[in-house]
């Protein structure tokens, strides 16, 4: 059975998350927020959907928080009772494995408290040199992230998908739409390197691949971003697909250029994004835009870390374009380079389990990012 010690502990960092989360602040602030609606709330439905925004997120800290008391409280009614033999010593060692894990969740969400961790995201996946076989890998990728997505309920929409030559997919663009999905699979940015002996390979030889993961806020109406429409010019084409009925007659797939010029250092760039979400032009025109969005305010998110790191010179700093993680199939082992967290469930990773390694990052460098903030 557990300790006095062990829940001490619990009851303590429930305490403390009650402090640092403000659970008092925020019930008072949603009160304000539920009490302060005019009559007119649902006519600028702009400001509408901001504020109730911050309603549901206001609502959601408090909930999880009141997890965590009841399940605390639980414990140590538990750990009386077990003394006058109402309840089994197993009946305490279930209530305090509950309480321990409602905590570590909650402590592991206070860790993703920037604006932009709170947003839904876009995950890009290219394959990286070598033909069919990194071209399987980057689909394999794919898997792997609707996989995850399907787990955590998030809902998902392929913005944009061009496939191998002869197997897997050159690219593809993932919206992935719920809570802090940004928060979470930020940590997967960076390139993925696979080791395994090749089924494309006749002679059975061990093979390297890469693809590389692009993951950036998806932006909603309620953030505000600059674009110069004079800089916006428009291609359609025809949706590509597997012949007979699935060929797309109409030029549905639209392709979006826009010519950045970055205010800060004036260098220019042409970005590129081609939506065939839909068999509807003007949906996809939408969705392109909004992606554009979602691009452009990362980059000014970028701008600003890039700014923090010069001032925070001596601090540790992910590059976004780096090696991040070596699958290697035959030795059985996933492994992340930056925090050296391991595992030998290669299956599992591959099938979307991959919270450890996203709980792995976002403990060693999570803290990091909203210090800076």
């Amino acid at each position: 059975m557990i300790t006095s010690d062990q829940l001490q502990n619990v009851l303590e960092r429930e305490n403390a998350l009650r402090g640092y989360l403000d659970i008092d602040g925020k019930t008072i602030q949603l009160e304000e927020e539920l009490r302060t609606q005019d009559p007119g709330f649902w006519e600028d439905a702009k400001r509408a959907e901001a504020q109730m925004k911050k309603v549901r997120e206001l609502k959601k800290w408090i909930e999880l928080y009141n997890e965590v008391n009841a399940a605390a409280e639980e414990l140590q009614l538990a750990y009386e009772y077990v003394k006058e033999e109402i309840i089994t010593e197993d009946e305490v060692d279930a209530a305090y494995a509950k309480a321990l894990e409602l905590v570590e969740n909650l402590e592991f969400r206070n860790m993703l408290r920037d604006e932009a961790d709170q947003m839904s995201c876009v995950l890009k996946i290219n394959s990286g040199a070598g033909g069919t076989e990194s071209q399987d890998w980057a689909s394999m990728l794919m898997r792997m992230y609707l996989r995850y997505a399907e787990s955590h309920n998030y809902k998902v929409s392929i913005a944009n998908l061009q496939e191998g030559d002869e197997a897997g997919i050159k690219t593809v663009t993932i919206n992935i739409e719920g809570d802090y999905a940004f928060g979470y699979l930020k940590s997967e940015n960076g390139v993925h390197r696979l080791v395994r002996v090749s089924p494309y390979n006749a002679q059975g030889k061990r093979m390297t691949s890469f693809a590389s993961v692009f993951v950036t806020p998806l932006v909603d109406d309620t953030i505000e971003v600059k674009i110069e429409t004079a800089a916006i010019s428009w291609d359609t084409f025809r949706s590509g697909g597997a012949g007979g009925q699935n060929v797309n007659k109409v030029e549905s797939g639209v392709r979006l250029r826009y010519q950045f010029k970055d205010p800060y250092t004036g260098e220019e760039e042409e970005i590129l994004i081609e939506n065939t979400e839909t068999r509807d032009q003007p949906k996809n025109r939408e969705n392109a835009m909004r992606q554009l969005r979602s691009i452009l305010y990362d980059k000014e998110l970028k701008h600003r870390l890039a700014e923090q790191a010069k001032i925070e010179a001596g601090k540790k700093k992910i590059e976004w374009g780096s090696q991040i993680r070596s699958y290697v199939f035959d030795d059985r082992r996933v492994k992340d380079h930056r925090t050296n967290y391991q595992t030998s469930d290669v299956n599992g990773v591959m099938d979307g389990k991959i919270d450890e390694f996203i709980k792995a990052y976002l403990m060693e460098f999570g803290g990091e990012e909203a210090a800076e903030k």
